[in-house]
């Protein structure tokens, strides 16, 4: 991915999309076939297409419109920390994340680390190298704990 798709694929809470293993750059057939069973649906409708800009904050993980991606659009801000009221509680840690510590526990992180250094420095320097196969083992694991 170029630089210039990473910046379009980073979230306006500060989620590295493009690292996340259901982007269609990351995903692996395995991957895609138990989040497809997962939500119930197709496995070719399971792969994130661009992260959630891509799909107007209507990620599958959220399972309709992303409220931080709504407020962001409200607001008329690219990020989260361009906001008057940057911190707000939609950034705060999420409890299923706090055991795997990613991804979501480091939006603010990721923010106050975008806006310090630039989004290009972040995305080349700093976003998340966790390899994928990783986090989708510890996303999964969440998400079917939570449903089950």
């Amino acid at each position: 991915m170029t630089t210039r798709e990473k910046i379009a694929s980073t979230a306006p809470c500060g989620l590295d999309c493009f690292n996340c293993a259901s982007h269609e750059a990351n995903i692996t057939p395995e991957y895609r076939a138990r989040v497809a069973e997962l939500f119930g649906v197709a496995p070719e409708n399971t792969g994130c297409r661009g992260g959630c800009r891509a799909v107007r904050g209507n990620c599958l993980w959220t399972r309709g419109l992303c409220a931080t991606y709504a407020c962001a659009e409200a607001k008329g801000v690219e990020f989260c920390f361009e906001c008057d009221e940057f911190p707000c509680g939609r950034l705060a840690p999420s409890v299923d994340s706090a055991v795997l510590g990613y991804p979501h526990n480091f939006k603010l992180f990721n923010l106050c680390r975008i806006r310090a250094v630039g989004i290009e420095n972040w995305i080349e320097n700093e976003a998340c190298s966790v390899p994928a196969e990783v986090r989708a083992r510890a996303v999964l694991a969440v998400r079917y704990q939570r449903l089950v």
